[in-house]
């Protein structure tokens, strides 16, 4: 039997991991209405994460030609779905731990937490360098992670606490 602070952590986690799933639609319609409106390609960098990851664990992916190739691109948004939602339950974690942020700051942790969680990994495999991103790569960046945040903030005020 679960105590009734573990029972309070495990709706706040599954509150905030259906808020995070929000947020990464939010995030990912932002993406594909920029890459649609301006005409501009997916980004590589998932798939050359699972590569440079499979790589850094000796983990291989399985399969062989298109097959694997194409299991390589699943990954790489399954890697984005999984930033997206365990931040949002990081942030749900949060807030039945008593930490209650207004809109603006919830959104802007929010926001700031999934663009550390998907492009930290990144980061540290050298597949980036944030330091060498233009003001283009920033604003392709940040512009659906503050919609991620904004819609991740927002669900988690109005599912409330108990």
């Amino acid at each position: 039997m679960l105590s009734d602070r573990a029972r309070a952590c495990v709706r706040g986690v599954s509150r905030g991991a259906v808020a995070g799933a929000a947020g990464t639609t939010a995030l990912n319609a932002v993406t594909y209405a920029d890459m649609a409106l301006r005409g501009r390609p997916s980004s590589s960098t998932p798939e050359q994460t699972v590569e440079k990851l499979s790589d850094v664990t000796h983990v291989p992916v399985p399969g062989h030609g298109d097959t694997r190739s194409h299991r390589v691109s699943g990954l790489g948004p399954l890697m984005g779905l999984a930033a997206g939602v365990g931040t949002g339950a990081l942030l749900g974690l949060g807030r039945s731990a008593g930490w209650r942020p207004g809109l603006v700051a919830g959104g802007t942790a929010a926001a700031l937490v999934a663009m550390v969680a998907g492009s930290g990994p990144m980061t540290l495999l050298r597949v980036t360098d944030p330091r060498s991103w233009g003001a283009s790569d920033w604003l392709s960046d940040a512009v659906p992670h503050a919609a991620y945040g904004a819609l991740t903030a927002w669900t988690l005020q109005r599912l409330g606490d108990d």
